[in-house]
């Protein structure tokens, strides 16, 4: 997305957010001010996920600090994934501001196959009952990316390309049908690791994910909760048992 912002319209929201100068606080350095600044406009929705920010010289312009403290505040938000520099076209506010990628430090984890059999056990207990949550209240709109994402993975495992982000896009798509605000970034987090779980080159762990998934996507259409909850749980089984299979192989 690229939305841009008015001088206008952000010059009021900051008014709105700060009714102090920014010049007035001396607790704090200028940077974190700035920081703080962007993050409020950020919760007031005056910068919006996946938006581009207004260039280096307007945001100066706007929290009437210098540049070089902007490129300071930027940094800073960046370092905390609230911000993302996009080379050549800008920065943008995250599309999970402020979730880190890797909180629980999965990359540190030496035991993969380990990790992937307990990130399945947690994924048993919290996807079947989103999978039935999908079936039973998605909006069409939210079924449409679902079966989207469906799609987008089979054309990719047949096409032999790697597959891992359609994954979690289908997945991180039914998590987002849940009314609980935090559910759909815990899955995020969850789904970061996932590549630990999953092995590309099981030609018929990739075909059976197909047809879970698409077990899945038609319990969501036919609006059957039950069959999506049973359909999700055989699916992750299948990771499951694949995995638990790769730690017998390596004993």
């Amino acid at each position: 997305m690229t939305d841009t912002f008015s001088s206008e319209n952000l010059s009021l929201q900051l008014t709105n957010t700060l009714p102090d100068s920014l010049r007035s606080y001396n607790l704090k350095s200028k940077a974190e001010l700035a920081s703080e600044t962007i993050i409020k406009l950020i919760q007031n929705g005056s910068f919006k996920k996946e938006t581009i920010l207004p260039s280096e010289m307007e945001l100066a312009k706007l929290l009437g600090v210098g540049r070089s403290t902007v490129r300071e505040a930027v940094k800073q938000l960046v370092s905390q994934n609230i911000l993302e520099i996009k080379r050549g076209l800008g920065t943008f506010v995250a599309k999970n501001p402020g979730v880190l990628p890797d909180p629980f430090g999965f990359r540190f984890y030496k035991d993969k196959l380990k990790l992937g059999l307990d990130l399945c056990e947690i994924r048993l207990l919290i996807e079947p009952s989103l999978a039935r949550n999908a079936a039973e209240h998605a909006t069409p709109e939210q079924i449409q990316i679902i079966c989207a994402a469906h799609e987008k993975i089979k054309s990719l495992i047949h096409a032999g390309i790697n597959h891992e982000a359609a994954d979690v896009a289908f997945h991180s798509s039914i998590a987002n049908c849940s009314t609980n605000a935090i559910m759909p970034n815990l899955m995020d987090i969850i789904y970061a690791a996932i590549n630990y779980i999953i092995n590309l080159n099981n030609r018929t762990l990739l075909e059976e994910a197909i047809q879970t998934h698409q077990m899945v996507v038609d319990a969501i259409l036919n609006k059957d909760g039950e069959a999506a909850s049973k359909a999700m749980e055989l699916h992750i089984n299948q990771i499951k048992d694949d995995v638990i299979n790769r730690i017998k192989a390596n004993k």
